[in-house]
């Protein structure tokens, strides 16, 4: 378990709706790792603690392959990029457009008056 920095904190109450009401807390938040809920849930032998510990630990995987595709893909762009001359370059910066995580949207839902 560790505190969030009030950078971190800003990051996660703007990602996660459900954390709205740690925005105006004047206290850090604490975090666990993966190990952290891992141990925290076989201290806690109940069976919502087993499944949530299932859930965390399957949570963690499916980020760690998306972080390692999405490391995966930019290695070898790198590797094209080197093997092939200038003529590419329009071609490969539209693909690392691509793999920009798209920009957060501040729509209004609802009804305009």
């Amino acid at each position: 378990m560790f505190q969030l920095s009030s950078e971190e904190k800003t990051e996660v109450v703007a990602n996660c709706d459900h954390l709205h009401r740690l925005r105006f807390s004047p206290s850090l938040p604490y975090a666990f790792t993966e190990h952290g809920t891992v141990m925290l849930a076989s201290v806690l032998n109940s069976p919502v603690a087993v499944n949530a510990s299932i859930q965390v630990v399957r949570a963690f995987i499916h980020l760690r392959e998306i972080l390692a595709t999405h490391k995966e893909l930019a290695r070898k762009l790198e590797a094209l990029e080197r093997k092939y001359d200038a003529q590419f370059k329009v071609v490969f910066d539209a693909i690392r457009q691509l793999m920009e995580p798209p920009p957060a949207s501040q729509r209004r839902i609802g009804i305009r008056q």
